[in-house]
């Protein structure tokens, strides 16, 4: 587990897959799910039938369908964090959009999205416990609080999605799932890139020389399928400004991607991108990006829209948050900074 990081833009679902027994007697595969799976109700079971994830003999199954011997149940569900305490805490919550099915959420940097080792409070899921009025205790038989739709990382600032119930949750997590979600981020690398905008593919999975990282594995040995849309936003000679759009959601993909092709994100600490990576070594440009690190302690990387189906309604909604205080101050700089050097 990351100490200090979320998965950026991630869905995750829990997988199980169960074989019947020989001497099964006839009874329906929602019954079969829920016997065979604790802490799990039978309604979410049958939200899972219904959004198509669960398989039998690798066939979408009806909730009506009568397990068979031997036949073999394969189920995804979005993950619910469980034998966790959630305390709840007044935090404040930047709301930009709030209806009976769902939340849309501001996050400022800083904030670490779900408890977990070394943040047991604080966190935006406590927020949302004091918010929503929901508190749970880590033997709670049915997980209430696996409302999050996806996650971004602590240092990373923008729009998060909560759903408030299992139906929204399911069909949001499809959409994430199908890549019909819109999301846009805008984030400062290092570095001229060489073209006004291009896509990156390679997949992506855990450093193993450093469990902390992640790293891309092009010839797809390891990993999972990622891609990346980039488009130059503006150019500062040493930096520059970009829009990522996201096909798929991996974790530290934008980050990860970007430092692959040799613009990591400015002051991401975990990529290289906390130290000098384009520009001169006389003293009053160190001084001027060390102040720039200062006025934005964190990676360049916002989280700016976000598009989506509404999982009742049907309703398209679109949405933007602005790029938040301290990025913008460093762009401003970089930007004086260019103009100067002309």
């Amino acid at each position: 587990m990351l100490e200090d990081d979320e998965e950026e833009d991630v869905v995750s679902f829990e997988h199980y897959r169960f074989i019947s027994d020989k001497g099964q007697t006839p009874v329906r595969v929602d019954k079969f799910i829920t016997s065979h799976m604790e802490k799990t109700s039978r309604h979410r079971i049958q939200l899972a039938i219904d959004a198509g994830y669960v398989l039998v003999n690798g066939k979408r199954a009806k909730a009506s369908y009568i397990v068979k011997p031997l036949d073999i149940i394969t189920i995804e569900l979005p993950y619910q964090r469980r034998g966790m305490e959630i305390r709840p805490e007044n935090i404040p919550l930047d709301i930009v959009y709030e209806d009976d099915d769902l939340l849309l959420i501001n996050k400022p940097p800083g904030l670490v999205v779900h408890p977990g080792h070394g943040h047991f409070s604080g966190t935006l899921v406590n927020a949302l416990a004091f918010y929503l009025g929901i508190s749970q205790d880590e033997n709670a038989p049915d997980e209430r609080m696996g409302i999050l739709v996806h996650r971004i990382d602590k240092n990373t600032s923008g729009l998060l999605l909560v759903a408030k119930n299992d139906e929204a949750q399911f069909d949001l997590a499809r959409q994430f799932f199908d890549h019909t979600i819109d999301r846009e981020y805008v984030a400062l690398v290092w570095g001229n890139l060489k073209e006004d905008s291009g896509t990156i593919t390679g997949n992506i999975a855990r450093d193993p020389n450093d469990r902390m990282r992640f790293k891309v594995f092009s010839d797809g040995s390891l990993g999972k399928h990622a891609v990346t849309h980039y488009k130059v936003i503006e150019r500062f000679g040493y930096t520059t400004l970009v829009s990522c759009r996201l096909e798929t959601g991996r974790t530290h993909q934008i980050r990860v991607h970007m430092d692959y092709i040799g613009h990591p994100l400015f002051n991401d600490d975990r990529y290289g991108g906390d130290k000098i990576v384009n520009g001169t070594f006389y003293t009053k440009y160190k001084q001027f990006v060390d102040n720039c690190f200062e006025l934005l302690p964190r990676q360049a990387l916002h989280a700016r829209t976000l598009g989506f189906t509404h999982p009742k309604t049907g309703e398209r909604l679109f949405f933007e948050s602005p790029v938040p205080s301290d990025m913008l101050s460093v762009i401003e700089k970089w930007r004086s900074y260019s103009h100067y050097k002309r």
